[in-house]
């Protein structure tokens, strides 16, 4: 009785401990809104090729691919295929997640005090599809002052990419 008493305490410590010892950073809820100084974190432990949106908990690159645009499924290889920071796994933003870089209070689009580069004036593909047409997908428009969300774009059309890590994503069609 002795033993079974001691395994199901070791039981109970191993699956209520443990995952409390390595648990994951914590981040703000989404309807935190973080001050600029607070906001963007530059991760040197990607060779400072990448930053983590601490409101969000998203890791986006930090300078982005300027010498060409792509269509829609040109979008989604490019980003599987992005090596930043020595790291893989990074992909073609959501909708929602795009949108979240953009600032409709400020005139510069991304929110202030960003460390972002190489952001050009342009429209960027999102991983969404439209629900009622597959052969296009939602975008942000970069280039007006509102930072425009963007549906319904063909996926013929060649845009910018930017490319983010963590997050749920989806299953691009």
């Amino acid at each position: 009785m002795k033993s079974l008493y001691s395994t199901a305490i070791a039981f109970v410590a191993f699956f209520i401990l443990i995952p409390v010892v390595h648990a994951a950073p914590s981040f703000p809820s989404w309807s935190e809104k973080l001050g600029p100084n607070k906001r963007f974190t530059v991760l040197t432990q990607f060779n400072s090729e990448a930053v983590l949106d601490n409101e969000t908990g998203l890791v986006w690159e930090q300078s982005i691919e300027t010498t060409r645009v792509f269509k829609w499924n040109e979008a989604q290889n490019h980003c599987n295929q992005v090596r930043k920071g020595n790291r893989l796994g990074w992909r073609l933003p959501t909708i929602q997640e795009l949108a979240t870089l953009v600032d409709p209070a400020t005139v510069e689009l991304l929110p202030p005090s960003n460390p972002f580069s190489n952001v050009q004036g342009n429209v960027y593909w999102s991983a969404t599809s439209d629900a009622n047409n597959n052969l296009a997908a939602w975008s942000v428009d970069f280039i007006n002052i509102a930072g425009i969300v963007v549906n319904g774009l063909g996926k013929a059309n060649q845009l910018n990419a930017w490319c983010v890590r963590g997050g749920q994503g989806v299953d691009p069609q």
